[in-house]
């Protein structure tokens, strides 16, 4: 059985969407649970409706993006593959490259022509390869977190740092490898920086504080929509 055989095979398309309804049902009910909570300890419907529309418009660009990846992974993986990785767990920068390390692994360079072999190395790749994080966050983070609390209990002003190291050095695991060459990857960085840094700007000088909740949307399609633009110019 070749690739595309066994990765668009009707059992694959099965065991996804067998996945991604347990997903889709697991999420749901958290929500539901969450929602009769925040009403039990005081919020208001209308409170909880202002955090719905707020969540939803900081998706929907996202989910954009996701799709976009998707149709971009669909040719490399196979659709199943490609639906469910982006869907639960991964983005397309880590799918491309544990792919590429999968098939250097095989003596292979491209998925168009490969055996069914290949695909299940490269679900055993990417699987493996992102399942530590998600066996070790649980075992760390209920210690980390008790000790930035105690560290903003002893001073606030290290505490939202250490909270802000956190982040920062996850985002410089994906940021920093973009700045070595000019690259639609960087323009489109930047781009994205510059429109955060204008609606910032707007906001404080006439007071739309409305605006601050769809600061992060109009940044993300501003970057998207730049993309295009840099790409016809670069490459």
């Amino acid at each position: 059985m070749m690739y595309f055989d066994l990765a668009g095979h009707n059992l694959t398309y099965a065991a996804v969407i067998v996945g991604i309804v347990y997903i889709l049902g697991l999420a749901a009910l958290t929500m539901r649970q969450a929602w009769k909570r925040a009403l039990k300890i005081g919020y208001t419907k209308s409170q909880l409706r202002k955090v719905a529309r707020v969540a939803i418009s900081h998706t929907l660009i996202p989910a954009v993006a996701v799709l976009a990846g998707f149709f971009a992974l669909a040719p490399i993986l196979g659709i199943p593959l490609s639906w469910w990785r982006l869907s639960i767990i991964g983005n397309t920068s880590y799918e491309i490259m544990a792919a590429n390390v999968a098939l250097n692994t095989a003596g292979l360079t491209e998925t168009a022509g490969a055996g069914g072999d290949a695909f299940i190395l490269i679900m055993y790749v990417m699987a493996i390869g992102i399942m530590g994080g998600m066996v070790i966050a649980p075992l760390i983070s209920k210690g980390i977190q008790k000790g930035t609390f105690k560290l903003r209990a002893a001073d606030r002003r290290w505490g939202a740092l250490g909270g802000s190291v956190y982040m920062a050095s996850i985002l410089m695991v994906f940021i920093v490898p973009v700045f070595f060459h000019i690259s639609v990857a960087l323009l489109t960085l930047v781009t994205g920086g510059v429109m955060m840094a204008a609606v910032k700007w707007v906001t404080h000088k006439f007071q739309a504080l409305w605006l601050e909740d769809f600061a992060l949307v109009i940044s993300m399609l501003t970057a998207m929509v730049s993309s295009v633009l840099w790409n016809g110019l670069l490459m």
